[in-house]
């Protein structure tokens, strides 16, 4: 059984759902320990038991350990098996780090899958939907995966009561030398607000507030209101190059105006752009297990505490040693 510290570098719940996800693709058991320290407070949450739960369900895992506030969990997977699944995480928790730890093995068996997941859609610490859609499936369709994601109900905190459908069709993924962006193409951006924040023109003042910041070419541009259980916005952008895609984004929260919201988005995207690198940095981090997996190369600037984390990692799973040298990232089989 591999063992993983839960505390070790940046200690959050990435190193749950890679080690679960790596688990049900290698069939090795894992038991993690001091879970989640870094963090207050510590242990499981209700989103690590959904994806705890979902990833153990797709393989019939013996699991032990998966409550609220754990500080222990140990995964003992079976045979990964196709075919739909539902799962609600009764809060706010993000649907879209559910899809991270579930996607590597839905890809790896290359059987049908159909996923619906109830929680939260938009929230921080998290990628929205828009994230998950433009930026994080595009890279995975540039290795062959076949991922169909559908946004039914936008989740907003408190409540969440967002519903994500992802379907995942059988393919063979390849590795991807991503080496260079290309030229920049355009942007596209996508603001949305809750029905209840329509009179104060939330969404339309968060774009206006991002096209003042950004002044590259927007090649579209949306706003929607929609409905949701809880209030709240989301602005993200979309960098396109001839290579890549790269995002950047930002959730509204009280006592932060929609003129800070679109402005942070716009901020955070010139900051993203403003280097070489082919990924943006939460892209960095999302691809390294389908490096370990599949190998591939990527120009990555600098390698943050999640991406080390997330290498480290993969490294306790597979024969395989990470490097970064002269701005590229490297995965290469021991």
């Amino acid at each position: 059984m591999i063992e993983i510290d839960g505390s070790y570098l940046e200690g959050g719940g990435q190193v749950i759902r890679t080690s679960i996800a790596l688990s049900a693709v290698t069939g090795k058991a894992v038991k993690i320990f001091n879970v989640r320290a870094n963090r207050q407070p510590p242990g499981l949450k209700a989103q690590h038991l959904t994806c705890v739960k979902a990833v153990g369900e797709i393989c019939s895992a013996e699991i032990k350990g998966n409550k609220i506030g754990a500080s222990e969990l140990v995964f003992i997977p079976g045979e990964i098996k196709g075919g739909s699944y539902s799962w609600d995480i009764k809060t706010a928790g993000s649907a879209t780090l559910v899809m991270q730890a579930l996607l590597p093995a839905a890809v790896f068996l290359k059987k049908n899958f159909t996923f619906n997941i109830t929680g939260g859609t938009h929230l921080r610490w998290s990628p929205p939907y828009e994230y998950f859609e433009k930026i994080f499936c595009n890279y995975l369709s540039m290795m062959g995966a076949d991922i169909n994601p559908e946004l039914l109900r936008h989740g907003f905190y408190p409540k969440g009561g967002g519903r994500l459908k992802v379907r995942v069709a059988p393919a063979e993924l390849k590795p991807v030398e991503l080496m260079s962006r290309g030229e920049y193409l355009y942007t596209n951006v996508h603001s949305v607000a809750s029905n209840f924040l329509e009179k104060r023109e939330v969404a339309d003042r968060q774009l206006k507030a991002f096209k003042k910041i950004f002044k590259k070419t927007i090649n579209e541009s949306f706003v929607n209101y929609i409905d949701s259980d809880s209030p709240g916005s989301n602005i993200h952008a979309c960098a396109c190059y001839e290579n890549c895609r790269i995002g950047a984004e930002e959730v509204g929260e009280l006592r932060k105006t929609a003129e800070q919201v679109g402005k942070s988005c716009a901020e955070k995207l010139i900051k993203e752009t403003s280097g070489s690198s082919a990924v943006d940095s939460h892209m960095a981090d999302q691809a390294v297990p389908y490096l370990a997996l599949y190998g591939g190369k990527i120009a990555i600037d600098e390698i943050s505490m999640h991406t080390k984390t997330n290498m480290w990692v993969c490294e306790q799973f597979l024969p395989v040693k990470f490097k970064h040298e002269n701005g590229v990232l490297t995965c290469k089989k021991q």
